[in-house]
């Protein structure tokens, strides 16, 4: 779920994430991976931007994983098979702090083959950057600083400055996730008080009480049948959250990431929560 968040914010905000990582804020639009050649590899995770000029790949990562360097090989040779004279830039970035030496990794490396590209650490990060731009305050929780309740107050104090409501309870909702990586929820719940916060449950809740719990306790029952019963009943609780999250004026394509839904099944959900 913390990586689909950060993949709604990087769609929904490009310009903010190219001034970032690019140092000037140039137009993005999405790239689909259908557009390459060959099947993607975890499309789920992957974004991939695009201008004239240049490609902006990102791979966001909770934790080290053994196959990124391998993946930014694969698609760089996929991008340059289709545009030859873009540049491409690749970044990973970490969100958690660990002790894995995988985080530093910056090539993937075989006989007479190398390949570099870029990480970010996040919590090596000033947060003040992430505070410049709307899209990027949900990520300055996991900047550097020692007082994450305070940061977590000062990035509520700019949320509350945002005039359109949509964009507002979505980089609200944006950051109550990822608040939810280094604070207790209850203390997110009552530093971020919106209106989302106020009418939808704490998005930490959907990882606890949605899809994942129910699939879990499916797989634990040794019957056809609890499984189904399970299933059917974690399915429900998250089209209630849905519903949720759609009165409380979170976008279509946002309640979609959180949940795990598609858009079209978002789409066909009553008007109404029951």
């Amino acid at each position: 779920m913390f990586d689909n968040i950060c993949k709604f914010l990087a769609e929904t905000f490009p310009r903010d994430f190219a001034t970032w990582l690019l140092g000037e804020p140039i137009s993005l639009t999405e790239l689909k991976p259908t557009e390459l050649s060959l099947e993607p590899i975890r499309a789920d995770s992957l974004i991939l931007l695009q201008s004239e000029e240049i490609v902006l790949h990102l791979e966001f990562q909770t934790r080290p994983d053994p196959t990124i360097p391998f993946r930014m090989l694969d698609y760089r040779i996929r991008v340059y098979r289709k545009f030859p004279d873009k540049q491409m830039r690749q970044i990973v970035i970490y969100l958690l702090p660990t002790s894995s030496e995988m985080v530093y990794q910056t090539t993937f490396d075989i006989p007479n083959t190398q390949h570099q590209f870029e990480v970010i650490r996040l919590w090596e990060q000033a947060p003040e950057v992430f505070q410049q731009s709307v899209g990027l305050l949900p990520l300055a929780i996991l900047g550097k600083t020692i007082n994450k309740e305070m940061l977590l107050r000062q990035v509520s104090q700019k949320i509350a400055e945002i005039e359109d409501r949509r964009q507002k309870n979505n980089v609200a909702a944006s950051t109550a996730v990822l608040a939810g990586l280094v604070l207790e929820q209850e203390l997110v719940k009552r530093i971020l008080r919106s209106d989302i916060m106020r009418e939808s449950p704490i998005y930490q809740d959907i990882l606890a009480e949605g899809r994942a719990e129910g699939r879990a306790v499916g797989k634990a029952e040794g019957k056809a049948e609890g499984k189904a019963e399970a299933m059917a009943e974690a399915e429900a609780r998250v089209c209630q959250i849905a519903r949720n999250m759609l009165l409380s004026g979170i976008s279509l394509e946002l309640t979609a990431q959180l949940t795990g839904l598609t858009i079209d099944q978002v789409q066909q959900l009553p008007s109404e929560a029951s």
